[in-house]
């Protein structure tokens, strides 16, 4: 029983490490951001999604979704966005990695882990275009960035766009998609070959 206990703790203290190691790489890669010249100044890609999803399908979603809070609450301290950003960061984040972690904890089947990755792609752009038209533009707006002056912007890559929703239809659905798709193959890459090492160390037996 002792011994149990003992193993018990181990694991958790080996699950914080992880999780911090995560959350730091996670950290460094978004500020590792560049912008894409078909969209919008102030849309930017990084790879910064690929350790928090490693952590969910390795430790589960809670670790995923520490990952992302970590990283974002740190960017907090340098935003440039009042922290609005960092949300939306955040929201996108959680969506990816907590149905990949829901789907892939507790079941060691690698297409478990695919399976729950396309999930969170397609999660995490449907929700993308949900939290972005009635929650982080607005609060945009409350910061002098109005919508007419968002869909401006937009307006200089295709003049054909009229209605934020459009907007996001047409530009952000299909870059979260992809992003999260980026993010899904590095991690699934990573877990197929790390999966004997973290099922040993890192899963409940």
């Amino acid at each position: 029983m002792e011994n149990t206990v003992k193993q018990g703790k181990r694991i958790d203290v080996r699950r914080l490490v992880f999780t911090a190691l995560m959350a730091a790489v996670s950290y460094l890669l978004a500020n590792l951001d560049f912008s894409i010249p078909i969209m919008p100044f102030f849309i930017k890609f990084d790879f910064s999604d690929t350790p928090a999803l490693l952590a969910a399908l390795t430790m589960g979603p809670v670790s995923g979704i520490f990952v992302c809070l970590i990283k974002n609450a740190v960017g907090c301290f340098t935003s440039n966005t009042a922290c609005i950003g960092e949300l939306s960061n955040f929201i996108l984040g959680a969506a990816l990695v907590i149905p990949a972690g829901i789907i892939s904890h507790k079941h060691k089947q690698f297409s478990r882990a695919v399976i729950g990755c396309m999930v969170g792609v397609v999660t995490m752009a449907l929700l993308g275009f949900v939290s972005n038209y009635f929650l982080i533009y607005p609060l945009y707006s409350n910061i002098g960035m109005t919508t007419e002056a968002i869909i401006s912007i937009y307006q200089k890559i295709n003049p054909n766009v009229d209605t934020l929703a459009e907007c996001l239809l047409i530009f952000n659905v299909p870059f979260t998609f992809v992003k999260g798709l980026i993010a899904a193959i590095f991690s699934v890459l990573l877990y197929k070959r790390l999966r004997p090492i973290f099922n040993s160390i890192y899963r409940e037996k």
